[in-house]
């Protein structure tokens, strides 16, 4: 069995990070959840990586949340530390400097759902089953789920979904407007390299800045969203790279960006 509890593979400026504790549905204990900081760290300031994809080893999981057989040998304080590096882990995840895509290979319940809500895109297995189930453990969502759930399919159906701890499939994720793609389970990390490569075609600066417009503009007013979207776009225009996108539609030619 591979000892690495996070595996790693770059190619073609995209980043594909799994989950390696296939014996335990890739759950999430303090050794795994340092190692996915660790390589957030690195990639953040990794210029040659574009998007980040993360799944789960193995065909049963993306992650099953909170690894239970570690969180019952922690202390109180233990678990408060536990839940304070899950949160932190999963806010840097989604205010990192460049796409995350989840490819949700399986079940992703609790903590599972509140990565794949960190990233900006979640494309989802026909075979996955998505929950914040964390009622029915007498706790509730620790990492996100209380405020990215809500935000991302409305109030009425997350509240709905943390209230039941009602597990969703697929299909529900897709109407909900929890996943954005669901696909058959052998062509998930294909389509996720698909919509990779078509954001690796785009101009990372202006990606980057897209994506902090989004992610702050929506935490404010309509007013205050335009000037954060004013002040990402001014960003943009002294590039080299806007210069160079200008200079291949006059030369009928696809455009070589280098994040410049």
């Amino acid at each position: 069995m591979n000892d690495q509890v996070l595996l790693t593979e770059e190619q073609e400026g995209i980043s594909i990070l799994t989950l390696n504790r296939p014996e335990v549905m890739n759950a999430f204990n303090f050794e795994l959840l340092r190692a996915l900081k660790e390589e957030i760290n690195r990639l953040r300031f990794n210029t040659d990586i574009r998007v980040i994809i993360i799944t789960g080893a193995g065909e049963k999981a993306f992650s099953a949340g909170a690894d239970l057989k570690e969180r019952r040998t922690l202390s109180d304080i233990q678990v408060k530390e536990y839940i304070y590096t899950i949160r932190n882990l999963f806010t840097s995840i989604e205010q990192l400097n460049k796409p995350v895509i989840a490819a949700v290979n399986g079940i992703a319940l609790g903590g599972g759902t509140e990565l794949a809500l960190a990233c900006d895109i979640r494309i989802v297995s026909t075979d996955a089953t998505m929950g914040q189930t964390e009622t029915r453990l007498a706790i509730i969502p620790g990492a996100g789920g209380t405020q990215r759930l809500p935000r991302l399919v409305g109030k009425g159906k997350a509240k709905e979904l943390i209230f039941t701890g009602r597990r969703i499939g697929a299909e529900e994720a897709l109407n909900i407007g929890l996943a954005n793609k669901i696909c058959e389970p052998d062509q998930l990390l294909a389509e996720c390299r698909q919509m990779a490569a078509m954001i690796c075609e785009a101009g990372p600066i202006a990606v980057e800045q897209a994506k902090y417009a989004i992610n702050y503009g929506l935490e404010t007013d309509l007013h205050t969203g335009l000037a954060i979207e004013s002040n990402a776009y001014w960003v943009t225009i002294p590039t080299e790279d806007r210069l160079e996108a200008l200079a291949a539609f006059r030369e009928k030619r696809k455009p070589v960006f280098k994040g410049k």
